[in-house]
């Protein structure tokens, strides 16, 4: 499937991200001082935000200044260790669900923690249905075929365009896949890098992606949003999404 989206969309996206290699320059030179742990704390905060909880980077720091927690930075201090895991871990599957366990620790029963869900599951906004996900009895297959596909990309030889290319489609594909009970949106922002970086160098995962998401959230749910139901999904109109990754390098 991953390949599939590539031949049929990546010449259009490659029109879109023409200054791919300047961000890229720009992005390198502006981080190569900057340390990993506080860009990891800052975008777990925001990946958190996205999913509309308070803290900002100020709130949650003051809280551990001051050996204080609450529900909302539990969330986030789970979501720094899944962080701390991928970074040290190999992306598969096995460990994608682990790092989903990590994540969720403190919020989900084990019966929906580090499994795939066995529920249906719809998307609503305030007042109507947004997205119906994929049937659970089908989720596990898909899930398969999704992590096959990856480590076939892992092992290949790719240019920077297609690696990034990839990245927001595996970000873009496991959000519609929706294969977990909760936390999905997150665990998609963090396959995202984890890809990325994997393919590239562990410097990828500096990439402020969330903060800049989280800045433009109407616009990044907007264009995650290809139709209601898993089976109708427009992927033609991908590409505004795929290259807000592209636009996030500037975001440091």
């Amino acid at each position: 499937m991953l390949k599939e989206f590539k031949k049929k969309y990546f010449s259009k996206y490659l029109e879109e991200i023409w200054d791919l290699k300047e961000k890229l320059r720009v992005f390198e030179e502006k981080t190569k001082t900057l340390n990993f742990d506080f860009l990891k704390i800052n975008s777990s905060v925001f990946s958190s935000k996205i999913e509309w909880n308070s803290l900002d980077l100020n709130s949650f720091s003051n809280l551990d200044f001051n050996k204080k927690t609450n529900k909302e930075k539990k969330e986030i201090d789970d979501l720094i260790l899944a962080y701390d895991f991928a970074y040290a871990n190999n992306l598969s599957e096995k460990n994608f669900l682990k790092a989903h366990k990590i994540a969720t620790k403190s919020f989900l029963i084990e019966a929906n923690s580090w499994k795939y869900r066995r529920e249906k599951v719809w998307v609503f906004s305030k007042n109507w249905l947004v997205y119906m996900a994929l049937e659970p009895e089908k989720v596990n297959q898909e899930m398969k075929k999704f992590f096959s596909e990856i480590k076939d990309l892992l092992n290949e030889e790719l240019s920077i365009e297609e690696i990034f290319f990839y990245s927001s489609f595996i970000h873009l594909r496991l959000a519609h896949i929706h294969p977990f009970f909760d936390w999905n949106w997150r665990m998609a922002r963090l396959i995202e890098k984890w890809f990325l970086a994997q393919k590239l160098s562990k410097d990828f995962w500096k990439i402020q992606s969330e903060e800049y998401y989280f800045k433009n959230r109407e616009l990044y749910y907007k264009n995650i949003n290809l139709w209601v139901n898993f089976y109708e999904l427009d992927y033609s109109k991908s590409i505004n999404f795929l290259k807000m990754l592209v636009d996030s390098l500037s975001y440091v």
